[in-house]
């Protein structure tokens, strides 16, 4: 998918943080706020994968690296859940880390830990 094409998902998926946000407020833990927005995803059709493992190849080996994005949406957007008090640095280099080693173009960071959702987005493009 290109990027173009990831775009509706961006929004749709964005109006389903906002959701989630809405009803539960900040202040909770980020499994919940992801399982949440699946439940919300679902709901909306959106397809996604939860906690899918990702594959780090080196020099033609396949190395066990226990790496797992929290949402992958329409094999085409990352979502990274957060729930912290500030984003550092280390939860964007997350996040880009995903989207070159899997190849996928766009990534949501999304931070339940505010007190309006759109200030917790974080949009990254490879």
């Amino acid at each position: 998918m290109t990027l173009i094409e990831a775009e509706p998902y961006s929004r749709r998926v964005i109006g389903c943080a906002i959701e989630v946000h809405k009803t539960l407020g900040p202040g909770l833990v980020e499994s919940i706020y992801e399982v949440c927005l699946c439940d919300e995803l679902a709901e909306a059709g959106i397809p996604f994968v939860r906690q899918q493992k990702l594959p780090v190849r080196y020099k033609g080996r396949s190395l066990d690296c226990d790496l797992r994005m929290d949402i992958v949406v329409g094999d085409c957007l990352i979502l990274e859940i957060k729930a912290v008090q500030v984003l550092h640095p280390v939860h964007e280099a997350q996040l880009l880390t995903y989207l070159k080693l899997t190849g996928v173009r766009v990534g949501l960071l999304l931070n339940f830990n505010v007190v309006r959702l759109l200030d917790g987005v974080r949009r990254r493009l490879l």
